[in-house]
């Protein structure tokens, strides 16, 4: 079956239509054939039947007609004066005269005189003198002495004779005449002839000893004793299967029986032809079906081979091609106009998507990917000419600030604004400002060097010294720009733009308004190119370990949850601390991949991790790179639809830090989160100047408040009324909170009393590795 699947699946459309369709008829018809093959059968037999019924009656009407004949004949005989006084005066020589002559005359094989006492007075048959022919014909005469009107088959020296008797009155009855007709092949034939049936007389003295006497039939008659022996239904005469019907005659001298047979084969002749008629009926049926088929097939399949060249054509992106068919009135034009309409619909949407891909909404200005293939293209358009291009990457100092006063709507029209200021001081051919993220900028400067785009710069700086008013709200701005040159400070255009991106943030640091990439600010560049390929072969190479450090309910103290944790043991260098290698991660981008590794790891690990009772939950912390990741709730999903665990099981923790380079993303990318079922979790928090503002806005679960006042809760009390005030505060906003730092019993015994639900820190445990974490919570929660 699976064969024949894929030999259609491999046909084509119209190929597959005819194959269906011919087969769909070929059982019907093939239904259709034994159907009329089995009524033909039953025909047949019922034919038979009634053929063999007709001849047995037609048997006993020959017999009827044979003895009618004869008992005129005796009545003759016996009417005849000088007969009847040749009876009277015992004038043998007269009696045997006129028997014979009488016999002669109507055919009668045997003919005699029976005395008043139905003794053989005289036959032709014998003369007079056979003694067992003489009780035979007195047995008879007894028997037809009973019934005058009818007549006796008999058995008379190995002859099969059928006799009727007369009796002779002058006036008293004197004696009796018998006369005995030959049962013979004549008879047969008459029979064979009126009703097509073949006709067998068997005699004997029993069933057992039959002999054949008479028969139709041409050769093998030993077929027919051992079938008349058994009682066969069915006999088989010279390769044809004939149905038998055994007729029992009563006989004197010995048993009689009658075989009639009918060939199957001579009655199903007519049908026979029939059915071949039908055959080529059929075969004709099918060829014009096929062809008929054929054409139907192509009349539905040729617009679809050119809709098919026409989605080739649109997956080209080809979205000017002409839609045939639309005209048609049936399914196949609706097809062609829903198709159009798809045509259309894509060609809109693509320019969409287009728009939305290389464009940022907000500003109207190219995004990252736009200005990151155009710098791409300057590059390789000055490789001839050798002339030096720059790379300003901006940041607006204290934009987070405005966002959390006067609202993010206020935060938009200032972004458009730079924009358009910045816009304003860059001219000139393939020069290009595009926005990068958030209140992050990028400037290409191409045929420009560094004394001209440190110009630049100082044209911006001094644009952004006059203030920007928005609704009678005057907000007074700065920025931090870093410069990076093709081909001083890097060859592609990926690196130039991290490099810059690096100068532009070491200028926010050191707040000094402009700096120019130097090697000595990306913390030694030839190591930190070394690091991005030894955490790319760190991946790949399973040199990660996933650590997880419990977190415990303060009023059970058993473990609830875990944070983890991700540590790289180097081949080379040991185990590398988190500090070297995470925020390298996060500036470089590659903390995505680190997240992902570590959301797969412990989705493996959840179901071992899982206590007898209740369920243990993981924390994961994201960095600003995920959450600016739009497709990133897209890649959990996948991954917990893969390992087939809840979303339920994670808590993803986030800094304000993360949130606030773009806010709205993040925000977009946490309520998708949330949708899923994830957990969320504001980690560190109180250490932020907005955290009550987003903490209004985001769809969180829980506060972690951060260990710098835990730990110092037992000896400042500032501390303490901080803690104090943040649980109150969450509990009040219905989430949960989680304290970091737990160093000593104290603590713990503090946060219980402040009604704190989890506490997490060394005092409780440093983090381990996975497959360490099992036994330890094991040991841990049998000594609460």
């Amino acid at each position: 079956m699976s064969f024949w699947k894929k030999r259609l699946s491999s046909t084509s459309l119209s190929s597959r239509i005819v194959i269906v369709m011919l087969a769909l008829l070929l059982a019907v018809q093939v239904a259709g054939f034994w159907a009329v093959r089995a009524a033909v059968e039953r025909q047949v037999r019922n034919e038979i039947t009634s053929d063999l019924t007709v001849a047995a009656r037609i048997w006993e009407r020959l017999l009827q007609q044979n003895a009618q004949r004869l008992r005129e004949a005796s009545i003759v005989l016996a009417a005849d004066y000088g007969f009847r006084s040749a009876v009277t005066t015992g004038d043998q020589d007269t009696i045997a005269s006129a028997l014979e002559n009488s016999g002669e005359r109507i055919g009668a094989s045997i003919t005699a005189l029976l005395d008043p006492n139905l003794r053989l007075v005289s036959s032709s048959q014998t003369g007079g003198s056979d003694a067992m022919v003489a009780t035979v014909l007195s047995d008879i005469g007894t028997i037809l002495s009973k019934d005058v009107d009818g007549s006796r088959v008999a058995l008379v020296n190995g002859g099969v004779y059928q006799f009727v008797m007369i009796p002779v009155r002058a006036p008293l009855t004197v004696g009796w005449v018998l006369m005995g007709f030959p049962v013979s092949q004549p008879l047969l034939d008459d029979l064979k002839r009126l009703s097509g049936v073949n006709i067998t007389l068997l005699s004997g003295k029993n069933a057992d000893t039959h002999e054949l006497k008479l028969t139709t039939l041409r050769q093998q008659h030993e077929a027919v004793l051992r079938a008349a022996q058994v009682g066969a239904q069915e006999v088989k005469i010279d390769g044809d299967s004939m149905v038998a019907r055994y007729v029992a005659i009563e006989a004197v001298g010995g048993a009689l029986q009658v075989v009639l047979m009918r060939s199957i084969a001579e009655v199903n002749a007519p049908f026979a032809k029939l059915q071949w008629m039908l055959g080529l009926i059929t075969l004709g049926g099918v060829f014009l079906f096929a062809i008929g088929s054929q054409q139907a097939a192509r009349w539905v399949t040729q617009p679809l081979k050119e809709l098919t060249l026409l989605a080739q054509a649109l997956a080209s992106g080809n979205f000017d091609v002409k839609v045939a068919g639309k005209e048609r009135g049936d399914e196949v034009g609706l097809l062609a106009n829903g198709f159009d309409s798809m045509r259309t619909s894509i060609a809109a949407q693509r320019e969409e998507i287009l728009r939305l891909a290389y464009w940022d909404r907000l500003t109207g200005l190219p995004n990252r990917e736009k200005f990151r293939e155009a710098l791409k293209a300057a590059i390789e358009n000055n490789q001839d000419s050798a002339a030096p291009l720059v790379v300003i990457t901006l940041n607006l100092d204290r934009f987070k600030h405005v966002n959390d006063v006067l609202g993010y709507a206020f935060g938009d029209e200032l972004l458009k604004a730079v924009a358009e200021r910045l816009q304003q001081q860059v001219s000139g051919p393939g020069n290009l400002v595009a926005r990068l993220a958030g209140d992050e900028f990028a400037i290409l400067l191409t045929q420009s060097d560094a004394q001209i785009a440190l110009a630049v710069t100082e044209q911006i700086t001094k644009a952004f010294e006059v203030p920007l008013a928005f609704d009678e709200q005057t907000v007074d701005l700065s920025a931090s720009m870093g410069l990076a040159c093709w081909p001083t400070d890097a060859t592609d255009a990926d690196l130039l733009l991290s490099r810059s991106e690096i100068a532009m943030h070491a200028a926010k640091t050191q707040i000094a308004g402009v700096l120019f990439y130097t090697p000595t600010l990306d913390s030694s560049s030839t190591l930190t190119l070394s690091l991005l390929s030894d955490l790319r072969h760190a991946l790949q190479n399973d040199e990660l370990r996933l650590f997880l450090q419990p977190k415990i309910s303060t009023a059970t103290g058993q473990v609830v949850a875990a944070e983890a944790l991700i540590r790289w043991r180097h081949p080379q260098r040991g185990l590398v601390p988190p500090m070297d290698f995470i925020p390298f991660a996060e500036q470089t981008g590659f903390v995505r991949q680190l997240t992902i590794w570590m959301f797969e790891t412990a989705a493996q690990q959840w179901l071992n991790l899982q206590p007898t009772e209740g369920d243990l939950r993981i924390a994961i912390n994201l960095s600003t790179r995920d959450l600016m990741d739009l497709d990133f709730p897209q890649r959990l999903a996948t991954i917990m639809q893969s390992t087939g665990v809840s979303p339920s099981a994670f808590c993803l923790e986030i800094t304000e830090s993360a949130i606030m380079d773009d806010p709205q993303r993040a925000e977009a990318t946490l309520y998708k989160l949330s949708e899923q079922g994830f957990k969320l979790s504001i980690d560190d928090f109180g250490t932020g100047f907005s955290s009550l503002a987003y903490l209004k806005r985001l769809p969180v679960n829980e506060l972690k408040i951060d260990k710098s006042f835990v730990m110092a809760m037992d000896k400042d009390e500032s501390d303490a009324k901080i803690v104090r005030s943040t649980i109150d505060l969450a509990h009040n906003l219905g989430l949960t909170v989680v304290a970091e730092g737990v160093e000593n019993e104290a603590l713990l015994n503090k946060l219980r009393e402040l009604n704190c639900d989890e506490a997490q820190g060394y005092f409780i445990a440093k983090p381990m590795p996975f497959d360490e974490f099992v036994e330890w919570r094991t040991r841990w929660n049998a000594s609460i």
